[in-house]
């Protein structure tokens, strides 16, 4: 199934929260008619409202897609609400962190097809990466349909295994906040050195954010990039002496932290 076929089945939205936000806005972009698309969302913004989906209307009975948008603390309360889709032709696709596969296929039946996701925010400006993978009866056409939808608001790429979602989780799926924090501090570090707040934010902003662009763009590696722009002896390469010390730096730092959110995702889906 690709988007057309969605588009004249239809698409069930669980959730439209923020990221339930990002991906609908990216499918309307990419020609889904709002039409076809069902959300089932207590707490609707205007722009939900006045985007001509069918919201809290009830759903079609058979969609293409069911897309899992809550967060994993409300899945439990949230599937019986597509219970009698499961066992069907209808496609399951999760966004959701630690809410196993398998969970899925007791509360929906053992032979729903289910594809987990885990995007991370910057779809909601068309810059995601999400990692995917499925069940057997999902099957190669159920992760084309997922990719085509979750391509639509960035990168996809396929997992080995359900085993590699939480890794995902821990470097892309939380990854934002990371760098939301490294600007954070960087803008904190430029106030202690006698910058104003305002202009110490505006510089840590502009770095990441353009550093990430020509990180983007630049066919070289991450690694080649930062010895381009350090000169030896120079400012940067003392900074880099501090920052990838390998007790207190950031190599040590980012693995604890990304095993933390790993190990986080594991028990919720314990």
């Amino acid at each position: 199934m690709a988007l057309e076929t969605v588009a004249r089945d239809g698409l069930v939205l669980l959730g439209c929260g923020k990221m339930g936000t990002a991906l609908l806005t990216g499918w309307l972009e990419a020609g889904v008619p709002a039409a076809s698309v069902w959300v089932i969302e207590p707490n609707p913004t205007d722009w939900l409202r006045a985007s001509g989906v069918h919201l809290n209307e009830g759903i079609p009975a058979a969609p293409a897609v069911a897309l899992l948008a809550v967060k994993p603390q409300m899945m439990g309360a949230a599937l019986p609400a597509l219970q009698a889709l499961g066992n069907g032709r209808t496609l399951f696709v999760s966004i959701a962190a630690g809410t196993s596969i398998a969970t899925f296929e007791a509360a929906l039946g053992d032979k729903t097809p289910i594809v987990r996701t885990m995007p991370n925010t910057p779809a909601m400006v068309g810059r995601g990466i999400t990692g995917i993978c499925a069940n057997t009866f999902a099957g190669a056409e159920g992760l084309a349909t997922a990719r085509a939808l979750m391509a639509a608001v960035g990168e996809v790429v396929e997992l080995d295994g359900e085993h590699q979602i939480d890794a995902v989780t821990g470097v892309s799926g939380s990854g934002p906040a990371y760098v939301f924090h490294l600007i954070e501090a960087m803008a904190a570090g430029g106030v202690a050195q006698g910058l104003s707040p305002e202009v110490a934010m505006k510089l840590a902003r502009a770095t990441v954010c353009g550093a990430g662009e020509l990180a983007w763009r630049s066919p070289e590696t991450a690694a080649q990039l930062r010895i381009n722009v350090t000169s030896p002896g120079g400012t940067t390469a003392a900074a880099l002496a501090v920052l990838m010390d390998e007790t207190a730096g950031f190599p040590p730092l980012l693995t604890r932290a990304i095993k933390a959110a790993a190990d986080r995702g594991r028990e919720l889906g314990a």
